[in-house]
């Protein structure tokens, strides 16, 4: 019997079978997939085959399909291991903050390069937007052009009130798509204006240190009524990048790629070479600046051995 997996506890898994079924399922303790040391081997997206032993015991998952892509990050508790969010996407939509809590702009380029390696589409989605000060909305505006200068589409929200949602539920129609983001950005109380039968639980932000709490604890796949399906994952604290070559972080940052062509050496780090073209842009003020710092901690991960597979 083949089907899609839906939900995952890490321990068990629910299958939405091709007969339209949902079916318990679980693996062997030796389950891995070839090539990819991972915490999950068996992730939310995941088209698997599964076997019965008996009627009344769960069914194994026996086979998984190729994937034809894959949200991945370093695991936050194995540096030697990956975890993987989700598979099969048509899409990611990045939910961000400028404040309650603050979403850096390291995070949001480490999961823009992630998504890109996968060649996986991102939209950015800056929420809570009703909370800002002036000086705040100020600085939503430029994320907005900086990120639209550089080819991601960008909407804004205010998820508890359901402002903008329309326009997420054009987005939505027909894909499937990670929803993601910093603990505390609204991720599930943007999913229960999306689907509000769910009711999802939130949570308030600590005052003290202005971050969110988890909500979600595993990841879960949800069919919309107009076509489509959001997948609704954990939040994330950090994005360890795992098993990216130091010499490829660069075609993930758009800009630096395009400008790298003028660098007088061909493998260029953009650090410290003479006649390196993405430092002058970056001077000239045609690469930003946080982008830039985004890609230099990317290539420091790497050389430290944080975020790399044996």
């Amino acid at each position: 019997m083949r089907g899609i997996v839906i939900k995952s506890t890490g321990s068990s898994y629910l299958v939405h079978t091709d007969d339209g079924k949902t079916q318990e399922c679980i693996i062997k303790g030796n389950f891995r997939i070839k090539g990819i040391k991972s915490t999950n081997p068996v992730a939310v997206g995941d088209y698997v085959k599964i076997a019965h032993a008996s009627e009344d015991t769960p069914a194994y998952i026996v086979d998984i399909e190729e994937r034809r892509n894959y949200i991945i990050r370093r695991s936050s508790n194995l540096s030697k291991l990956s975890h993987i969010l989700a598979c099969n996407l048509d899409m990611c939509l990045l939910v961000v903050t400028i404040n309650h809590p603050e979403t850096s702009t390291v995070f949001i380029d480490r999961f823009l390069a992630s998504a890109r390696a996968y060649r996986i589409p991102v939209t950015l989605l800056f929420n809570k937007v009703d909370l800002y000060n002036e000086t705040e909305l100020e600085r939503m505006n430029e994320l907005i052009t900086l990120y639209r200068s550089i080819g991601y589409e960008c909407l804004i929200c205010n998820a508890l009130q359901g402002d903008g949602i329309e326009e997420i539920n054009n987005l939505l129609k027909d894909n499937v798509t990670l929803i993601s983001g910093n603990s505390g950005v609204g991720k599930s109380t943007l999913i229960n204006r999306l689907l509000p039968n769910l009711n999802l639980r939130t949570s308030q932000i600590s005052e003290k240190h202005n971050t969110g709490m988890h909500t979600t604890t595993f990841s879960e796949m949800f069919p919309l009524p107009y076509g489509g399906w959001i997948i609704d994952s954990p939040g994330i604290k950090g994005f360890g990048l795992y098993d990216m070559n130091p010499e490829e972080i660069s075609h993930y940052f758009t800009e630096i790629f395009e400008y790298s062509d003028g660098c007088k050496y061909g493998n260029c780090t953009h650090t410290n070479e003479p006649h390196c073209a993405v430092k002058k842009a970056v001077e000239d003020g045609k690469i930003s600046i946080s982008r830039y710092a985004s890609y230099l901690s990317m290539l420091e991960d790497d050389e430290e051995g944080k975020y790399r597979s044996n």
